[in-house]
């Protein structure tokens, strides 16, 4: 059973929480040791330590994450009811590939059972686990990384925390709809690597883009199914990391408030935390980071893809080439565009479908301007 490959929780985190309030989180989470395993009936979200850090060549090869266990389960929840557990840690296998099956099946099955599996790494290079976890789900992935850098690599290297998107894009079977890059740094990556990100039609947003205007990133968290934050995202001065040094980045207050974004969207089924250095410094923000994810968890609205769209205003605006139709959440004020669905054409979407936009898309559609995020959903979908 894919659960044999979890490990219970260290003696030293079950004493650290043995000794806490009953107000603070860690005495309201059901935890796996070596006499208890947590009931999957009753959990809505899981965390999943993963001991992996051989795809990430600057940080320490051994990991054990006592301390952002700590740091996260001596705060405070919010006003939550969700039933959080703790799954305890897949530990390194023999090989890097015997650790991504492992996880691909633990989150797969959690997925399954209407989980949201919390991973924390580990290098980056674990986000291609969670991807494949949506094999068995038959189903096309949008995934959304936070990261400084696209992580492409030659078809040639060994997947690592800085070239997996390559084994993403380009292994069979290709369920990859949507790759959204939030917070690049331009001198991080090659002019090659940005034309690719257009050419395959993937959407990225500069760290000054996101940092002058968090807010249009809610769309793009609206839209994924996997989330994957690097911590060298965040600037050394906010993070604790000092290895490797890292002067520019997001703020701690602006990547907890894109968790939030990341735990409000209705589709978000799975979220991982990855190349940190496992110190009590970093441990912090991560811990908070996660914190801010369940908080957003616990104000989703479920809407579409899951409620109906009756309610819904519609807007239909007219422009040169087609119409296009948007619409607006009578709860929520939140707006989505149609991809309509190509009669006779190869269609990824197999109907009509959503994508999430902004009031100011809507606005600039009015002023005859074409949404980008709409015309590049449109082109991947009938290529």
């Amino acid at each position: 059973m894919e659960f044999d490959f979890l490990s219970p929780l260290d003696s030293e985190i079950i004493d650290y929480i043995d000794g806490l309030s009953s107000q603070q989180l860690g005495s309201k989470i059901v935890l796996h040791t070596s006499e208890a395993f947590p009931a999957l009936s009753k959990v809505t979200i899981g965390i999943i330590g993963v001991l992996e850090n051989r795809g990430n060549s600057n940080g320490n090869q051994e990991i054990d994450l006592i301390a952002v266990r700590k740091e996260l389960y001596g705060l405070y929840p919010g006003n939550w009811d969700a039933s959080i557990a703790d799954f305890g840690n897949i530990l390194a296998g023999n090989s890097k590939e015997d650790t991504y099956f492992a996880l691909k099946k633990v989150a797969s099955s959690l997925i399954k059972n209407n989980i949201i599996p919390i991973v924390i790494g580990g290098s980056q290079d674990l986000t291609y686990s969670l991807y494949r976890a949506y094999d068995d789900l038959e189903q096309m992935v949008n995934l959304v990384a936070i990261d400084s850098q696209f992580d492409f690599g030659k078809e040639s290297d060994v997947v690592s925390a800085s070239s997996y998107l390559t084994k993403i894009v380009i292994e069979e079977p290709n369920n990859l709809f949507n790759y959204c890059n939030i917070g690049y740094q331009t001198y991080y990556n090659s002019q090659e690597e940005i034309d690719l990100v257009e050419k395959l039609f993937f959407d990225a947003y500069r760290l000054g883009e996101v940092s002058n205007h968090i807010a249009i990133a809610e769309p793009v968290f609206r839209d994924a199914d996997v989330v994957s934050f690097d911590m060298h995202a965040v600037k050394s001065s906010d993070s604790g990391n000092f290895t490797p040094f890292v002067p520019n980045g997001f703020n701690g207050k602006e990547i907890c408030a894109l968790s939030r974004y990341a735990g409000i969207s209705d589709k978000v089924t799975s979220f991982g935390i990855f190349n940190h250095n496992d110190t009590e410094q970093e441990s912090v923000l991560m811990a908070q980071i996660i914190w801010y994810f369940i908080e957003g968890y616990h104000y989703r609205s479920n809407e579409y893809p899951f409620g109906s769209r009756e309610n819904y205003l519609k807007y239909i605006v007219p422009s040169e080439e087609e119409e296009l139709i948007f619409y607006k959440s009578d709860k929520t004020d939140r707006w989505w565009i149609e991809i309509p669905f190509i009669t006779n054409g190869n269609n990824k979407l197999k109907r009509n479908t959503l994508l999430p936009c902004s009031h100011e898309e809507y606005l600039a559609a009015c002023d005859q301007e074409l949404p980008e995020r709409w015309w590049k959903a449109q082109r991947k979908n009938s290529i």
